[in-house]
């Protein structure tokens, strides 16, 4: 057909326009000054489009509402997390640090010392795969907590520290440090290869005997006899105390070793600030060796061979 053509449907489209162009253009009309919508300010183009005046809905009054809900509310805040027994842990060592924020404190040394569940422990304890990093900050509110005043901490604070110290705490059972006897004496003990010693100090003119003998003649040589010394002699101590040695096991060597240990730790006793002098000196400190071999021989004790007659 005719009218299917392109050149109809052209025809078509520019009539269309023209009968757009002669419609009459419709335009606002102006407001006069005394019309009430002139006294609106107009807004400026640099001006943002935000609702900031927007008056916000009134808080609901949940007291209006007499009847129960329907859903039932968890007793826990954490119901709905992925470990809420943590996290009912956490909340509460929170709260108990926020209402004891005032109390006094004491230095981290000075607090007591308790030892925390290990983290497989814990885990056992709340029954949930707790992270690691999360059971620290819970070990951080447990320490902060501890160290609280123990002459102002609440009994439901140490209640609360105390079930999470690991059981058979090591710190629970340490016997005191050992102090001078009523006598004056202050006791040491010490060990080194296979020697063991055992020294009472008191204070004296200087007197020196290992097992019942003068140094003299229980160490002929020098270095033994300033070895066994030494504690006294890097304090400036030799003329102020007496010294009673105990030794036996070993060679000479290791016996005066064994009683430069026992000494360090007797003038340790007496006088507990050269502590800094005598760690420097090294008179206090543990021979690695003899610690490794035990472990050793241990080992070797537990690993016995198959042909062995048990």
């Amino acid at each position: 057909m005719a009218w299917q053509t392109p050149n109809c449907i052209v025809q078509a489209m520019q009539s269309v326009r023209r009968t757009a162009q002669l419609r009459p253009v419709l335009r606002a009309p102006k407001l006069s000054s005394a019309s009430p919508l002139s006294s609106i300010p107009q807004q400026r183009k640099d001006a943002r489009g935000y609702a900031t005046e927007a008056v916000a809905a009134r808080e609901i009054d949940f007291e209006k509402f007499r009847a129960r809900p329907a859903r039932i509310v968890p007793a826990s805040a954490a119901y709905f997390t992925g470990s809420p027994k943590f996290i009912d842990h956490l909340l509460r060592l929170e709260t108990m640090l926020a209402k004891s924020a005032a109390m006094p404190t004491v230095a981290p040394a000075d607090a007591p010392r308790k030892a925390w569940l290990k983290l497989p422990q814990f885990r056992d304890f709340v029954g949930e795969n707790v992270p690691t990093k999360k059971y620290k900050h819970l070990v951080k509110l447990l320490q902060r907590l501890n160290r609280i005043d123990p002459m102002v901490i609440s009994a439901e604070i140490k209640t609360t520290l105390d079930s999470f110290v690991r059981p058979g705490n090591p710190y629970a059972n340490k016997p005191l440090p050992p102090t001078v006897d009523e006598m004056g004496r202050a006791r040491g003990r010490g060990k080194r290869k296979e020697s063991s010693a055992v020294v009472h100090l008191v204070e004296g003119e200087g007197e020196v005997l290992v097992n019942g003998k003068n140094l003299l003649e229980a160490f002929p040589r020098v270095h033994d006899r300033e070895s066994a010394t030494w504690p006294l002699r890097c304090t400036s101590r030799l003329d102020k105390y007496n010294v009673w040695a105990t030794v036996r096991g070993g060679g000479v060597t290791g016996q005066a070793e064994a009683i430069t240990l026992a000494l360090g730790r007797a003038l340790l006793v007496q006088e507990p600030a050269l502590k800094p002098v005598l760690r420097k000196a090294g008179v206090i400190t543990v021979d690695a060796r003899r610690v490794e071999r035990k472990k050793a021989g241990h080992l070797k004790a537990r690993k016995k061979p198959a042909w062995v007659k048990r």
